[in-house]
C-alpha cells in the first residue's frame, strides 16, 4: 500500500481530550444499533462485537449498550437510523471520506455542507474521492514493551496484508472479509488488540507543508468529527513532523 490515513493517529496522539466528549456516546450508540440491524449477537456478528468492545473502552454502561442492541433488532422502540457514506474534496485537494449514522440525512448533510464550507471544502458526487482509498480492516496492537521485531514476525505469520508502527502501537490492515481471522490469530499469540475496524486506507498520499494550510486542514478534520452523527472520517493528507 502507498499510504495510510494520518488523520486517526494524529487525533490519537493529540488526546481524546481535544476532541468533543459529549457526542461520544451517541456514536458509540449508533455505531451499535447500525450493527446490530445483521443480527443481535456479538459472537455471530463480528461487526458488532467491534462495536461493543469499543462502547466498553469507553466505560459506556452495559444498559445502554443492551439498549442499543434491541434498538438495532428493533426489540426496543426508537428514531430509524441510517448509515450514510460522504465524499468531499478539502484544501488544497486533499479527498475526504465521511461516514455517518443518522435518524435525520438532510439535517447532517447541511451540517457537514458548512463546515466544509467554512475550511474551504465541498462534497464531491459518489466514486468522486472514493476511488482514492482502499476499505481495509484495521487492528491497533498494544506493544506493551515488547520486541517489535517479534510482534512483527507474528503479524505477518497472521497473514496481514500490511502494518505501520506507530510508537506506542502498530496499526496492522487487512482485507476487509479477514479482519476478525487475523484479530483471533494475533490474539491466540497473545497479542493485546486495542481496537478493530473497518478503515477506508488512501492509495497515494499528499503532502501538506504549508503550516497555514495544515493547521486549517486540522480544524476540518476536528470539526467533521464533531458531529454528533459522525462516526469517522478519513483522509489522504501527510503532515510532516516537524509540522504538526
Amino acid at each position: 500500500m502507498s499510504g495510510h490515513s494520518k488523520w486517526s493517529q494524529i487525533k490519537r496522539q493529540k488526546g481524546a481530550a481535544d476532541i468533543k466528549r459529549g457526542a461520544i456516546f451517541s456514536k458509540l450508540t449508533n455505531a451499535i444499533i447500525l450493527a446490530a440491524k445483521n443480527g443481535g449477537d456479538p459472537g455471530s456478528n463480528f461487526t458488532l462485537k467491534m462495536a461493543v468492545e469499543k462502547a466498553r473502552a469507553a466505560n459506556m454502561p452495559k444498559e445502554t449498550i443492551d439498549r442499543a442492541i434491541k434498538r438495532g433488532t428493533g426489540e426496543e422502540a426508537g428514531t430509524q437510523i441510517a448509515e450514510v457514506l460522504y465524499e468531499a474534496i478539502g484544501p488544497g485537494g486533499i479527498g475526504i471520506i465521511i461516514e455517518a449514522a443518522t435518524d435525520n440525512k438532510n439535517r447532517t448533510t447541511a451540517g457537514i455542507k458548512n463546515i466544509l464550507s467554512t475550511y474551504g471544502a465541498k462534497l464531491a458526487s459518489t466514486g468522486a474521492v472514493a476511488y482514492l482509498f482502499s476499505k481495509m480492516g484495521k487492528l491497533l496492537v498494544e506493544t506493551l514493551g515488547q520486541d517489535k521485531e517479534t510482534i512483527e514476525l507474528l503479524i505477518i505469520d497472521a497473514g496481514a496484508e500490511d502494518f505501520d508502527d506507530q510508537n506506542d502501537v502498530i496499526a496492522v490492515y487487512t482485507k476487509p472479509n479477514e479482519l476478525e481471522i487475523v484479530k483471533k490469530a494475533l490474539e491466540g499469540q497473545g497479542l493485546v488488540i486495542k481496537e478493530a475496524s473497518l478503515s477506508w486506507e488512501p492509495k497515494s498520499m499528499i503532502e501538506v507543508t504549508d503550516k497555514s494550510a495544515a493547521s486549517k486542514t486540522l480544524q476540518l478534520m476536528e470539526a467533521i468529527e464533531n458531529l454528533e452523527e459522525v462516526t469517522a472520517v478519513y483522509a489522504n493528507f501527510d503532515i510532516p513532523k516537524e509540522i504538526l
